[in-house]
């Protein structure tokens, strides 16, 4: 076991460059950027619908008025998406040009979405259809983008621009320096929009749909979803964030199925589109990567090591959340030996048992999407629109997870106890409990009998502004609530905020200080041209040291101030 870890941490650096591709990562901003519409249009499927399952059936005039909000924001989503994707990829693209000569992401936005609509829709009387503005024509969007960004690029690079006059002001002088890099990419995407319907007869968007669609069949088999889920676990499990490598791939089908789900149930027929991104939130990493939301409770209540217990109780609440770090880095879980199989098996099980009672049972599937945070079990009833099956797929889960976790953490749990009755370890005193022990109590103990006073050498006097960055804005949030605590307890002029790497560019002149979480630290090298272009400094963070920052608020405060001492 330790020698297939060994291997697979000599290929990091490896998953870490393709996890870093400016295309992947344009794929996964662009869809973070457009999650408020998804989300918000999930609003009325679940009021349109929901109630059907009780016997209420609202009318149609109804169902018609609530639907077109649902129209006017997932219908389009991928037209939201191009510009979208084109903003993440255009940023991408800037940091690697000149500060004086930059592409203006505003103009390639609108290229994009242009000349998406080029590619996707087919002109009607009055207009154009909309068929594929919605998820089918995602792909095409990112297509877009991607032809859209680089042509700029060419353009930005080579001066290919209209020179205006110095006393032109430079507003009008941008609309020109535009103008060619413009019109190149949408004569572009209209010889693709020409080339697709003279030899094939259709729009682009459609010929993408049809050629992919026998590996999009093979994704949502078996074979297929144990593959795509596994790489989500193996990845985490050597310190890669699995998302940022798999989800852009697969991006474009798990949403789309859940518009085709939702089809086939207005149909009356059977959702059975199981590669969803309901499936991957819910079924694989219920409770975060590795599908441990069962962990935490188990360490609370099945182990017997002081560490172990204390460990689950720290971690509870936000892996039960899908914020799963502090039991991933505190046990830890990963690049544990003990843990490598369950961590892998777990969220494959998962999607096995799901595809089961989708195909077999036939319940149905995911047609509703939520936000990632919604706890596990109540993810899975309510992606589905309150199946009956999901109740008893939510149980059932829970107990096949307690049972596959169980005997390694049993194994685990000895070779702790044992450490603790030989007092011996592999860390130093001081770092383990930093690491993985919430010692708030103990100071305000030590407080009250007068052994301790509440005071901070944290010598922080001027107003500093904190961002701190992880995948999805949950973990970060946990450092940044540290932070402000502190801050506010001890009396220091720190302010602390939470975000995505990703969704930061626009607020990064706003902070004097960025720190990554452990699953964005492979971003360091990229972000850092940005702070250091701004003045701002940069720090990254390791598993364990994260999570005993996030436990000490003092010890959160010294980190600032010794970012600004190096």
């Amino acid at each position: 076991m330790n020698a297939l870890i060994n291997a697979l941490e000599k290929q990091k650096p490896l998953f870490e460059k393709i996890s870093r591709n400016i295309y992947l990562r344009a794929i996964r901003d662009g869809f973070i950027a457009s999650m408020p519409v998804i989300l918000f249009s999930s609003i009325f499927l679940l009021i349109a619908f929901v109630p059907n399952i009780f016997g209420f059936t609202w009318s149609d005039d109804v169902v018609s008025m609530l639907m077109k909000p649902y129209g006017y924001t997932m219908g389009v989503v991928a037209l939201l998406v191009a510009g979208t994707t084109a903003k993440s990829l255009t940023d991408s693209v800037n940091r690697d040009l000149e500060s004086t000569n930059q592409i203006n992401y505003m103009s390639t936005m609108l290229a994009s979405i242009t000349g998406f609509l080029l590619l996707a829709s087919d002109s009607i009387e009055g207009g154009f259809a909309n068929g594929f503005l919605g998820t089918k024509g995602l792909l095409s969007a990112f297509l877009a983008a991607f032809i859209t960004v680089n042509i700029y690029k060419v353009c930005v690079k080579n001066n290919v621009t209209i020179r205006m006059p110095a006393e032109v002001p430079p507003n009008i002088s941008q609309v020109f320096k535009d103008l060619f890099p413009f019109s190149f990419s949408i004569f572009a995407l209209y010889g693709l929009d020409l080339l697709a319907r003279n030899t094939i007869g259709t729009s682009v968007a459609e010929v993408i749909g049809t050629l992919l669609a026998p590996l999009f069949t093979a994704a949502d088999g078996y074979l297929g979803i144990t593959i795509i889920f596994g790489a989500y676990a193996l990845f985490w499990f050597v310190g890669i964030h699995g998302p940022s490598i798999v989800e852009p791939a697969i991006a474009a089908i798990t949403y789309a199925n859940i518009e085709t789900n939702l089809q086939l149930l207005q149909a009356g027929q059977h959702a059975d589109k199981v590669l969803t991104s309901g499936t991957q939130m819910f079924i694989v990493t219920m409770g975060g990567t590795g599908a441990t939301l069962v962990v935490p409770f188990m360490f609370m209540w099945l182990t017997k090591s002081k560490r172990n217990q204390a460990i689950g109780r720290a971690s509870v609440v936000p892996t039960f959340f899908g914020v799963n770090e502090p039991i991933l880095f505190g046990a830890p879980l990963v690049l544990n030996p003990i843990f490598f199989v369950p961590f892998i098996l777990t969220p494959i099980v998962n999607v096995w048992i799901f595809k089961f009672f989708v195909d077999t049972l036939g319940m149905n599937s995911f047609s509703v999407n939520l936000p990632w945070t919604t706890p596990g079990p109540l993810g899975i009833i309510m992606g589905t629109q309150f199946a009956a099956l999901s109740f008893v797929l939510a149980a059932l889960l829970i107990v096949v997870d307690v049972a596959i976790y169980y005997p390694f953490l049993k194994v685990y749990d000895d070779q702790i106890l044992a450490e603790e009755a030989a007092g011996t370890s592999n860390d130093s005193l001081k770092e383990k409990v930093a690491a993985n022990f919430n010692t708030a109590k103990a100071d305000a103990i030590l407080e009250k009998a007068g052994v301790t006073e509440k005071t901070s050498e944290t010598a922080i006097t001027e107003q500093t502004n904190v961002l701190v960055l992880c995948a999805g804005g949950g973990t970060s949030g946990l450092l940044a609530n540290a932070l402000n605590k502190a801050a506010k307890e001890y009396g220091v002029p720190v302010t602390a905020a939470a975000g995505s790497y990703g969704a930061h560019r626009e607020i990064l002149p706003q902070y004097q200080l960025v720190i990554l979480a452990p699953q964005v630290a492979s971003n360091y090298e990229d972000i850092k041209i940005e702070t250091d272009k701004l003045g701002i400094k940069l720090a990254k963070t390791e598993g364990a040291q994260y999570i005993g920052l996030t436990r000490d608020g003092q010890g959160s405060l010294e980190f600032v101030k010794q970012q600004f001492e190096n």
